[in-house]
């Protein structure tokens, strides 16, 4: 281990997750917390100015997926190594963000010794996926062996709530009207929005609309106002 402490940021939308983690990295010896940032706009800002080895990695964030932020990090930042933890256990999301770059993904249920050791690891330039991670991706090898396919796929998994929010997008809905018709705060649905394009792959409406309707997501009575 260097004389010099593993410098670490942590990007998250919700500041009780960058405190927290802050609080615990602080007992670390060989870790110091750097800073923490809300966007990947503030993320970019901060490393821009700031020396920083591991980003800990929301894949939630409000002005873009933390799938285009670990791009930008690679194209700009390579050194820098990113760690995904998040709580998102989907498949297609894992692989992508593993495609775009991350050295690293862990579940946000992971105690505090995991991500101290998932840190220490990627920074020493190696992969880190926690346990319930390879656990996830161990099942679907399993299943698509099972099914004799040639080639491994990543489908994603949309929920209820997903598919709900996205029949009242295809009936032109604001955020607010589908808060009110779900009985959920407009943060939420801005949420499941994010998930529902960062599962897709998608990044307009028209596009979105018309994965919906190619993969049957949508209701009959929404199914003619696309095509």
């Amino acid at each position: 281990m260097s004389n010099m402490p593993i410098k670490v940021l942590v990007v998250d939308d919700h500041q009780l997750i960058i405190e927290g983690i802050k609080s615990m990295l602080q007992e670390e010896p060989d870790i110091e917390f750097s800073g923490g940032a809300n966007s990947m706009q503030a993320a970019l800002d901060f490393v821009a100015s700031n020396p920083v080895d591991v980003i800990l990695l929301d894949v939630n964030m409000p002005d873009g997926s933390g799938i285009e932020t670990t791009l930008l990090f690679r194209q700009n930042f390579p050194d820098i190594h990113i760690l995904a933890l998040t709580m998102h256990e989907d498949i297609s999301i894992i692989t992508q963000m593993v495609k775009a770059g991350a050295s690293g993904y862990l579940l946000k249920g992971s105690n505090m010794k995991e991500i101290i050791e998932a840190i220490l690891v990627v920074h020493s330039k190696s992969r880190y996926l926690s346990r319930e991670v390879q656990s996830i991706l161990m099942d679907n090898l399993s299943s698509d062996l099972g099914n004799d396919k040639k080639e491994l796929t990543a489908k994603p998994v949309i929920t209820t709530r997903e598919r709900e929010i996205l029949n009242l997008v295809a009936m032109e809905l604001t955020n607010e009207e589908i808060a009110n018709t779900l009985f959920i705060s407009e943060r939420t649905v801005e949420t499941h929005r994010r998930n529902i394009f960062t599962k897709t792959q998608t990044k307009s409406i028209v596009a979105l609309m018309n994965y919906a309707l190619k993969h049957g997501l949508l209701d009959r009575n929404n199914e003619g106002k696309v095509k």
